[in-house]
């Protein structure tokens, strides 16, 4: 039996959040872990319990928007300098990777007392 493409969308939801969870479950200094579409629409996120968001709704509406541009028009220029592996925005407070798979982008926030930022990166790569 085929799938109707509501179902399918929900699968992927479905799948999308339990990335997101694996994720969050790498590191203690994981804050939040967000999948954003190319439009910057948060398709699914979760953040990290006892965490208090650092932005309010509406800046981080502009912050997703901003980077889901970024990360489109970045996509035309991988057949001169290569696939994109993933971005990395430093801030005095945290820590900001961006990883781009099947048309998304997984947004993920790390306190800056991180200090083994390769292994995150490494982990993140296998789960999504």
């Amino acid at each position: 039996m085929n799938k109707t493409p509501s179902e399918k969308w929900k699968d992927s939801i479905i799948s999308y959040r339990k990335k997101c969870q694996s994720i969050l479950q790498i590191s203690n200094n994981i804050r939040y872990v967000g999948i954003v579409n190319a439009y910057g629409r948060t398709l699914t996120g979760i953040i990290k319990a006892d965490i208090k968001p650092l932005m309010k709704s509406e800046t981080i509406k502009n912050e997703l928007f901003v980077i889901s541009v970024l990360m489109t028009l970045r996509k035309e220029s991988t057949s001169v300098v290569g696939k994109l592996d993933y971005v990395l925005l430093r801030h005095q407070k945290i820590s900001i990777l961006l990883f781009q798979k099947n048309n998304v982008t997984y947004y993920v926030t790390i306190d800056r007392k991180e200090k083994k930022m390769d292994k995150i990166i490494e982990s993140i790569e296998k789960i999504i």
